[in-house]
């Protein structure tokens, strides 16, 4: 089992010899500048990452009403331009260079017209997974949370029919954990049977806890250690065949240490 962690979770020395892999969290790694990137910033990251010889996956920009993210660098991938590309395109090429397999990154936000932004991101994502091609990489296409409904792809029926409209095998799914909490109300069975549906498709996983239930607070979407809310990380056993990261999205070394004992024992026979 590779356990991995976002790198807002703390000072990468601090994170060494808790985790093997790190999640190059694009939006919150301070290294654009405007819609710029800043090359020398990212080279001293990459330099302390090599030093500490570990593994990577990129999450990519997205679309957040979050005041704190960086307005410039937003994406909505159902509604793209050229400069939207651009950026993403960044993460992906910087994946090549880590040598990381995997970007993470959003589905879009519904909007007025949601027929038409759907047929749009599908547009999007077909493009981006060409882009992805280019590079030797796959994208893992993220389920949201369903506390916000603005959000496409919260539930696993709708990020399955994406993923294979799509068509292309550099598109794949991020199962997050935490989301499909939130989508299924705390319900242990709607959350097995939402693994279930997208099982075959799931390449990358991002584990953190909640209540299950909407909050004022990111609409419940707190990324709480596991264990420290209700999901059932148990249904993680039917992904037998999964070999790849298992990602604390966490925000602290506490918080990875002690969820790595609640997903080991989760995951005990």
């Amino acid at each position: 089992m590779i356990f991995g962690a976002s790198s807002f979770a703390g000072p990468l020395t601090d994170l060494k010899g808790h985790v093997q892999s790190i999640e190059l969290y694009i939006p919150k790694m301070g290294i654009y500048n405007g819609s710029g990137l800043e090359t020398e910033k990212l080279e001293k990251i990459l330099d302390r990452i090599s030093t500490c010889n570990f593994a990577c996956t990129v999450h990519a920009p997205y679309s957040a009403e979050d005041p704190k993210y960086p307005l410039a660098i937003k994406v909505d991938t159902a509604r793209m331009g050229e400069q939207e590309f651009a950026i993403m395109e960044e993460s992906i090429a910087l994946a090549n260079r880590i040598g990381a397999r995997i970007v993470v990154l959003h589905p879009g936000r519904v909007g007025p017209d949601r027929g038409k932004a759907y047929s749009s991101m599908v547009k999007n994502l077909h493009t981006l997974a060409s882009i992805a091609e280019d590079y030797g990489i796959t994208l893992g296409l993220e389920n949201k949370e369903g506390t916000d409904p603005s959000n496409f792809c919260c539930e696993a029926e709708e990020l399955s029919r994406t993923i294979e409209a799509v068509n292309s095998v550099h598109l794949k799914a991020t199962f997050d954990i935490g989301h499909a909490n939130l989508t299924c109300g705390g319900n242990s069975e709607k959350l097995r049977t939402f693994v279930q549906t997208l099982q075959k498709h799931i390449i990358h996983l991002h584990l953190h806890d909640n209540s299950g239930q909407w909050t004022e607070k990111f609409d419940g979407d707190e990324h709480m250690a596991p264990g420290k809310g209700c999901t059932d990380f148990s249904v993680l056993k039917l992904l037998s065949g999964y070999r790849g990261v298992y990602n604390l999205e966490v925000y602290s070394v506490d918080d990875i240490c002690s969820g790595k004992e609640i997903i080991e024992n989760s995951l005990k026979i």
